[in-house]
Order: structure tokens, then sequence, then C-alpha cells
């Protein structure tokens, strides 16, 4: 198990490839928590995530929890990029994720 420090390093690390790659979209798979109540890395890297979004270093951020076709912000990606309709994640309320819109 990595530390904080490290999940957050590893999360600069994985987005500067990524846009160098020029992928569109990213999922993060960040765990929720051996505990079951929420971990640090988890909370860590929603707020690192909120910040580049406040910075408009990245587009949007859709926390596991909302990825649905429900929420407004996925439902307009999936529109988007229809391909996405096939995550298994996409309606699972899954905490353990993120999606990341660069």
């Amino acid at each position: 198990m990595p530390s904080i420090q490290q999940a957050l390093l590893r999360l600069e690390r994985e987005l500067s490839q990524v846009r160098q790659k020029k992928t569109i979209a990213l999922k993060l798979i960040h765990g929720y928590g051996s505990s079951g109540m929420g971990g640090d890395i988890r909370l860590a890297v929603q707020r690192r995530l909120r910040e580049l979004v406040d910075a408009g270093e990245v587009r949007a951020c859709i926390f596991g929890e909302h990825w649905s076709r429900s929420d407004e912000v996925s439902w307009r990606l999936i529109q988007e990029h229809p391909e996405l309709k096939g995550d298994s994640d996409l309606g699972r309320a899954n905490q353990g994720i993120t999606i990341v819109i660069l």
C-alpha cells in the first residue's frame, strides 16, 4: 500500500503521461479504503483532482458515486463518447474510482 504522498506522485505521473498521449478521459482506481470507512488516499486524490479542476488543468472529474447516466456531467461525457456506456462501473456508485476528463 502506497503512502498518500506516493499515491499523489503517481497520480501526477499518470496524468502527465495521458496528457502526452492526448487521452480524453481516464478512469482512476484509487480504492475506497481497507476499513470500509473511506480511505485517506481516496480523499487526498479527490482533493487534488478538485484543485486541478479549479486551476483549469483538468476539465472535470466524476467521482465514482456520481458516475451514472442520471448525473449531468456523466451524461454529457457519455453522449460525447458513447463507448463509455459499456464501462463496468457506470451506475454502480463505486466510490473506489474517479473518472477524469482531460
